[in-house]
């Protein structure tokens, strides 16, 4: 898969299919048996949220280009707000139904426990298990935010933290979270998996991105006018993968000697 392509967009119709046929996801797409469609969806704005129309131009190029055997979902897990509602609100279920695929609402999905040096924070993270089994695609809708300084593709992943594990006693939010930094959240989230591929709807800049989810957070970041190490949790995940590798590196160094 490539690093990262930008295209000009003229609507998600035209646009999606030659990109996506450019840099070969047709072939990619028949290595897998699940696929997950990952939008971000904001309950309190939906003018911010993955358009319906965005994921089904996906949509219809991955039904096209599967196995025949093979499953797709659409999976999100909304913070504060019951995601089945939010589905319906904001067009998922009839697009659910339309192409026969199924919603997952991720705050309920069956979870694994795992545990990772790489983790920053948490000790250990309940992880839905159709996340990790499959073919991630992250589809975030591009835009400015004041809490994380951009939504794009990797803090659309804190919907991957299940709402069952993470909820306060009186409360539908994920409280528990907000013991950590947002950027320590995204950074351990991240860590359990970082998805496949990110799309990212920059449509009002009148581009799409498509590549390396970190890659193409960064370009996104440029396209908003936003130095990327200004944005803490890019600057974090960033970081640790440079620190990674370089361990890696010390330790092929030791094996040669």
């Amino acid at each position: 898969m490539v690093k990262g392509v930008a295209v000009k967009f003229s609507s998600y119709q035209e646009t999606i299919p030659k990109l996506l046929k450019l840099i070969k996801l047709d072939e990619e797409l028949k290595k897998h048996e699940k696929i997950v469609l990952k939008p971000s969806l904001i309950p309190e704005s939906k003018e911010s949220s993955t358009k319906p129309e965005f994921v089904e131009a996906v949509l219809q190029f991955c039904i096209q280009n599967k196995n025949p055997g093979a499953e797709i979902f659409i999976a999100e897990g909304c913070n504060g707000n019951d995601t089945t509602d939010i589905f319906e609100e904001f067009g998922y279920l009839k697009l659910a139904e339309k192409y026969g695929v199924g919603l997952i609402d991720l705050n309920y999905a069956e979870t694994e426990e795992l545990r990772s040096p790489e983790f920053q924070r948490f000790e250990s993270i309940f992880y839905p298990k159709i996340l990790k089994d499959s073919f991630v695609i992250s589809l975030p809708f591009l835009k400015i935010n004041e809490e994380f300084g951009i939504s794009a593709s990797l803090d659309s992943m804190l919907g991957a933290f299940p709402a069952r594990q993470y909820k306060g006693f009186f409360s539908s939010r994920k409280n528990k979270l907000d013991k950590h930094q947002i950027k320590y959240q995204i950074h351990d989230i991240i860590k359990c998996k970082l998805p496949e591929l990110a799309i990212i709807d920059a449509s009002e800049k009148n581009l799409i991105l498509i590549g390396q989810p970190l890659e193409m957070d960064k370009q996104a970041a440029k396209l908003l006018d936003l130095d990327w190490k200004n944005i803490p949790h890019l600057r974090l995940i960033d970081e640790s993968i440079v620190s990674a590798k370089k361990k890696e590196q010390v330790a092929e160094q030791s094996i040669s000697k």
